[in-house]
């Protein structure tokens, strides 16, 4: 037992020390592009100055570093990330990027941890049941809803659900995550607002997940289930019950690991769409409003922090993977 333990310790060493070239890459790559993009942050504001003379962009380019080469400017970026500094916001207030993200990420993490654990909840024993019952009208229903799911775009049937619960029916908030006599609520009316404002982002961030994921489950499923060992333990006399859920479900779920590891940067990538559809004061906003302004620190502050999560995301699916299957924990 300690042996194991030790090899998967020096395991997820080398995995932490192979993410700094990896970050290294991602982070050299995002740089690159985002200065090629059209427009700059002193164009944004001197152009609809009339007053702004070549000399006072000058000065702006000066004060931003813009004026150096592009890779002298990385280089100034690396630095400051190397002792934890995202540097500061191009924007009029001047603040440290750190404490912009910082105030905004807690938000975009609630969100995505509870899409993630919907997606849990209803893609695999949705997976489940329509492998168990296939072909049936249970399995030709679950499927065409999920269908629906992979066609519909997301932001126009988020933008659908606001007009018919927000605007039609009264039912849910359709902007924010507090009203705004939250803070004079009781506890528990304030927990109630807060989960009434979450309902339909998490809903929306989940759906297309649900839709893959399930669809995944179903067919892992189906290829255990015509395993030789299910029809060894079939004839034993075992309940369909603990066959299905207590020989077949593990095995089946191990690609579901990895799948749902993946499926991380996707989550955050879509915090950009959901909380600027529905004004969530979170990091996609600041994000979108930091790419709009050209507000290159921010950028990159939340492209690292992106890439960060989502490359832990990967090493504890691939942990969960080889905790799952003893053959994986073993080699």
């Amino acid at each position: 037992m300690g042996g194991k333990s030790e090899t998967m310790l020096r395991y997820i060493a080398k995995r932490l020390l192979f993410m700094i070239p990896l970050l290294f890459g991602i982070t050299v790559i995002c740089f690159t592009v985002m200065h090629l993009a059209p427009g700059s942050p002193t164009d944004l504001q001197t152009q609809m100055n009339p007053r702004a003379s070549v000399e006072m962009k000058e000065r702006l380019r000066a004060m931003y570093d813009l004026d150096k080469p592009l890779p002298e400017q990385y280089i100034r970026w690396v630095g400051k990330l190397a002792v934890l500094d995202l540097g500061v916001s191009f924007s009029t207030d001047r603040r440290p990027v750190a404490d912009k993200i910082l105030e905004r990420l807690p938000i975009t993490i609630l969100l995505n941890v509870l899409s993630l654990l919907l997606i849990l909840v209803v893609a695999i024993p949705l997976g489940v049941l329509s492998a168990v019952r296939q072909d049936s009208l249970f399995d030709r229903v679950a499927g065409v809803v999920v269908f629906i799911g992979f066609a519909v775009p997301t932001f126009w049937f988020a933008l659908l659900l606001m007009i018919l619960f927000g605007v039609h029916l009264g039912w849910l908030p359709i902007s924010g995550i507090r009203s705004l006599n939250s803070e004079y609520l009781p506890p528990g009316m304030a927990l109630w607002d807060l989960i009434r404002h979450l309902i339909l982002p998490v809903l929306l961030a989940a759906f297309g997940g649900l839709a893959g994921l399930s669809r995944y489950m179903r067919a892992n499923m189906l290829e255990v289930i015509r395993q030789d060992y299910i029809l060894t333990a079939r004839a034993k006399g075992l309940s369909e019950r603990v066959v299905i859920y207590r020989h077949a479900l593990r095995n089946a779920l191990l690609p579901v690991i990895t799948i749902l590891g993946l499926s991380v940067p996707g989550l955050i990538g879509g915090s950009v769409i959901f909380e600027t559809i529905f004004a969530i004061p979170g990091m996609g906003q600041l994000f979108y409003m930091a790419v709009m302004a050209r507000d290159y620190p921010v950028v990159m502050g939340i492209l690292f922090i992106g890439a960060v999560l989502t490359l832990f995301g990967n090493l504890i699916a691939d942990v969960s993977y080889a905790l799952a299957d003893p053959r994986i924990r073993v080699s």
